[in-house]
Parts: structure tokens; sequence; C-alpha cells
């Protein structure tokens, strides 16, 4: 009776959403949004303050002008996972991005941990940005503003609470959250104004630096430093010299500066969220994800470039690198038209990072994993009120209360753990059957799957024979289109692998030195965890694909996606202790919501669902169609 139970229990855990629209169901919102729509708001919710102040202080302290190969580098680790969203944008056009993705492959209990954790790096993402909008312009007014705040709001509680109540950002929030409520349409315009002044402002930056620069800061020398010392009444303001030329902090800067711009490409999956309010969107989801991921890193490369031309890498201020740069070269009332992009840049990625955030919680209480009346659509705005209401509440007191630079790195793990489901779920999914086969084909498919392995002439070779044969039919599958035996053993070894990878990113996070210092016991485990690895890579790459035709599929499965796997993953064992602790926090709250509510009240009743499918109903998502 125990063990009933406990097998009844594990299956509510990995109950899975069909892959098609839920019967009787429609979707409540409104279909308004095309691709500039969501280009413009991925655009916007990407490229935000990063472009303004992060350039500069890679660039001083950690790759010198090799920053543009850093972006690079970045970009194309970004794009790695930007592909598994493109396909499956264009396979599950539904609300709720990564969430939905994982509900429909991983399970429930996965799906909420993706959600729930989308939610936690929304919001302090919003809240992130609104403090840093209050303090640009602050910066405008010469600090009046902060000045006012801390004489009347003060408080004395530091890495926990701000130094002061801010009540700018306050109201910045809920203003926004005002606007969101008006409709998608309307918030889509205002992105589109925003981010068009950005990317203007952008464009005139980049200009100026290829007009204004000077190839010889790409090489410059140690008279060269010697010089600006002399110059300079400030020594200390000066950066590292490292060893000069166009990589002055080697491959290992390089390496450096691409993992911290590489969060300067976060954003682009707030796209993912608007399958509902896209009209047509099993192609302009893939299309403008891909498009916003090109134009963010032009913006990057592009300014990167014009900085570290228009002056030398070690004199960049890291507060302020572009107006620093302009007053460098004479151009100073170019400041005023930088100090306009960043306002508009944060204005962008404020409402890029509000904007999915209620799309989210909306899907998540529409399914039941949440209080179902977060799900309520307002009528005439065909918006997710109650989720927009209470997300943006949430956000606003954040960004009144608390200082945020102690909690911004749970953005990063909440976003990588959501990055490394998507792709997983790309990576099963491809291998799975149809589900729209019939009861008759299925039964036929596991009788044929089933039959009785031939015998061998001697009983003492029954068990070689079998391991070999079980071995040969692994890699050498006599279907050519996936069956429901192919579609398991592409599950469990991407299982296997995700497993494996998670402990070879665990060792060469953590114990480096004892690899590179030659410890024969890391090197042998680390060896025989690449040849598992390779092993179940070639397993999977042996199985049949699912042949259905869809507008984007991410080439080179399955390597690429275990690529991205492995580097967000990593990227993740980089975080510290403190910062998992404060996750750990965060997930003991999830599960107490999901254990005393959602497990209760999700929708998806059935205890056995068969394995995902890659193309159920997918002929019911046709542009125009709605997708609940």
């Amino acid at each position: 009776m125990l063990c009933q139970h406990v097998c009844q229990f594990g299956q509510k855990l990995l109950r899975r959403r069909p892959l098609g629209p839920k019967q009787g169901a429609e979707s409540h919102l409104a279909r308004c949004l095309n691709t500039l729509d969501l280009v413009a708001l991925g655009v916007g919710s990407t490229l935000g303050a990063g472009v303004y102040i992060l350039a500069g202080e890679v660039a001083k302290d950690k790759a010198g002008p090799a920053i543009i190969i850093c972006f690079l580098v970045a970009a194309l680790s970004s794009v790695l996972s930007g592909l598994c969203y493109a396909e499956f944008g264009a396979r599950v056009p539904g609300s709720g991005s990564a969430y939905l993705y994982s509900y429909v492959t991983v399970g429930q209990l996965c799906a909420f941990i993706t959600g729930w954790n989308l939610i936690l790096s929304y919001v302090i993402g919003a809240a992130s940005v609104a403090r840093a909008w209050s303090s640009a312009f602050d910066d405008l007014t010469g600090n009046q503003v902060s000045r006012v705040l801390q004489g009347s709001f003060s408080l004395q509680a530091p890495h926990v609470r701000a130094t002061h109540l801010d009540l700018f950002a306050l109201g910045l929030v809920l203003l926004l959250t005002g606007l969101l409520v008006l409709g998608a349409s309307e918030s889509a315009l205002v992105t589109k104004v925003f981010t068009g002044v950005n990317v203007l402002v952008l464009s005139f930056i980049i200009l100026s630096g290829f007009i204004k620069g000077d190839l010889h800061h790409w090489q410059l020398t140690e008279e060269d430093y010697k010089l600006a010392m002399s110059a300079s009444n400030d020594t200390s303001s000066l950066g590292p010299l490292g060893s000069g030329g166009f990589m002055p902090f080697g491959f290992e800067g390089i390496l450096h500066g691409a993992a911290t711009c590489f969060y300067a490409f976060i954003g682009f999956d707030c796209i993912a969220t608007t399958g509902e309010e896209a009209r047509d969107p099993q192609r302009s989801i893939p299309l403008s994800i891909i498009i916003s991921l090109f134009i963010c890193f032009l913006a990057y490369f592009g300014v990167s470039a014009a900085l570290t031309l228009m002056m030398p890498y070690y004199q960049i201020h890291p507060g302020s690198p572009l107006p620093q740069a302009f007053l460098y070269v004479g151009w100073a009332p170019a400041r005023y038209a930088v100090a306009a992009g960043t306002l508009c840049a944060l204005s962008s990625s404020l409402l890029g990072t509000m904007f999915p955030m209620p799309r989210v919680i909306y899907a998540m209480a529409d399914d039941g994993l949440l209080f179902r009346g977060l799900a309520r659509i307002h009528p005439r705005t065909h918006t997710p009120m109650m989720a927009t209401i209470v997300s943006g509440t949430f956000a606003a007191f954040m960004a009144f209360f608390f200082e945020l630079s102690d909690l911004v790195d749970l953005m990063s793990i909440g976003t990588l753990l959501a990055y490394s489901l998507v792709v997983f779920s790309v990576l099963v999914l491809r291998y799975q059957p149809d589900q729209n086969l019939s009861k008759n084909e299925k039964t036929e498919m596991e009788i044929i799957e089933r039959k009785p392995a031939p015998q061998a002439s001697s009983l003492k070779s029954v068990p070689e024979a079998g391991t070999v044969q079980a071995l040969w039919s692994l890699c050498n599958p006599v279907n050519t289109t996936p069956t429901l035996k192919s579609g398991h053993i592409a599950y469990g070894c991407a299982l296997l692998l995700a497993l494996l990878l998670t402990i070879l990113c665990l060792i060469l996070a953590q114990w480096p030195s004892h690899l590179f210092s030659g410890d024969p016991v890391y090197i042998t485990g680390c060896v025989l965890l690449l040849l598992l690895i390779i092993g179940l890579t070639f397993i999977i790459w042996r199985q049949p694909q699912n042949p259905t035709p869809l507008h984007f599929k991410v080439p080179a499965l399955p390597v690429l996606p275990l690529v991205s796997i492995f580097a967000n993953v990593y990227l993740m064992m980089q975080m510290t202790s403190g910062t998992w602790a404060r996750f750990g926090v965060w997930m003991v709250i999830g599960f107490a919501i999901y254990f005393g509510y959602g497990i209760r009240h999700s929708l998806e009743i059935s205890d056995e669902q068969p394995p995902a499918s890659s193309s159920q109903t997918l002929d019911k998502n046709i542009p125009g169609a709605e997708l609940a």
C-alpha cells in the first residue's frame, strides 16, 4: 500500500502537459503583436544599461581592446540557448516561456521550479533596473534627489536593505505596471519608441568612435602608460596596463570578460512568453529571437570598439565610460545624448523585464500550480490583470526597500536554470514520436518492439549475445522514425548526460587546481566522465529524429544543446555560497506553495501520460489560432 502511494505521488510530480491546446479552452489574450513588436521587445529588454556601463568595466580591468572578442564569445554562448528558444517558439507557441517548455517535456515539478525561478529573476531584474533608472536621473540632477531621500527616509541595514527608501523607483514601477494593464499593443508601442531612441543614440556613439578614434589605442605600449601616469593628477584612477597591445590580459582575460559579458545578453527570452499574443507565433517568435540577438551583438560590438578607440583602455572610467570618452576627445556636449540614451535604454529594459513576468504567473495560475485568481484576464484590455498588478507591486516593493546588488546573482541562477531546461527539452522532444498516433498503432509498435530476440545456439552464450544485441540495438535502431522505445532511450540518455555534465562542471569549477597539477584521481575521473558523455551522445545521435516540419530547427543535434547545457551549468557553479543559500530560501517558499496548493489543484489530473510529443495538434496552431 505504501509503495503504491509513493508511486502515485511520483506520477503526480512527473505529470506532463499536452503539447497542443487544452481541450475546450480558448485563449483570452489578444493576438496583437507582430514581428517588429517582438524584436523591439527583445532588443529593449536585452540592450539595457549594460551597453553604457558594462563595456567600460570589462575593457578597463579584464580584456582591454579585446573586449570585442569577449562580446563575440558571449554572443555565441547566448545564441546556443537562443536557437533552442527559437525552435520551441515554433513548436509550442504559448505563454509561459521556459515554464511551458519544461512542462510538456520534463514534468510538472521541474516546470514549477523553472517558473518559480523565472518569477524571481524577473522581479529582481525589474527592481534593479528601476533603481538604476533612479540613479541615472539622480546623476542628471546633480544628486539632488538622493540627498532629499537620504535626509527623509534613511535606513540602517547594510547588505540587506537600501540606505534610503527610493520613492522614485517605486513610482516608476507602479507607473509602468499601469501601462502594462492597459494592453500589450500599448506597451509594445512605448517599447518601440524607447528602443528606437536607444538604437539611434548607440548608432551616434559608434559613428563618433570611428570618426574620433585612433587605432594606436589598440597598440598601446609601456611608454604610453608612463606618459599617461605623468600627465595624470590622480594615478590611482588608471587601470592596469597588462602586456599592452590588443590583448593586454591574454586569453585568460578574454574568458573572464566573456563570462561577465554573457549577462549582457540576458533578456531575449521575454519574446518566448508572447505565444498567445503574437499574430503568427510559429514564425515571428523564432525570427524575432534571432534578429534581437544579432542587433544586440552589433550594438555591444560597435560600442565597445568605439570606446576603446576613443581613449586608452586603462583610462576608461568604469562608472560613466562613454561621457568620459567624449570628454577625452573634446566632444563634451555629446554627454547629453548619452544621458538620453541611458534613460531610454533603462526604460525599455524595465518594460521588457516587466512584460514577461505576469505572463509566466498567468500561465502557472491557469494550469492550477499557482492561485487561480492570478489567471484573471481583463475583459476589455485582454491582459492578465491580476498577475500584472501583483507582480508589479512585488517588484515595486523590492525596488523601494532593498539594496539589490547582493541579490542580482539570483537572477543569473534562475535564468541559467531556465535556459538549461529549455535546451534539455529541445533535445528530448526532437526524438519523441507523435502523440496523435492511434491506440492500434501504439499497440502494434509495442508488439514489434517486444518481439523476443533470436535464441543463441548455446545456453552459455545467451547473456553475452543479449548484451551485444542490446548495445547493437541502441546504436542501430530499426525504424527511421521515432518510436516509443527510441523516445524513451533518448530521454533516459539525456537525463544521464545532464547528471554527468553537472558532475563534470562541479569538478572543473571547484577543483581546477587539482586538474592542472596533474592529480591522477581527478584526471581519471574527468576522462571517465568524458568517455561516458561521448558514448551517451553517440547513442542519442543514432536515434531517429521526428520529421515534423517547423519554421525553425536547432542544427547539430545533439551536440549543440549539450554544449549549451555545459556552458550554463558551469556558469551556475561560479556562484557564491551566499547566492545559493538565498536561492534555497526562495525554493523553500516555492515548494511550500506547490505541495500545499499546486499539486492538488493542477489541471493535469491524469496520473499517466505518454512521452511528450513533438507535433501533437501542431496543425491547430496556425496563425491567428488561439492557444490556451
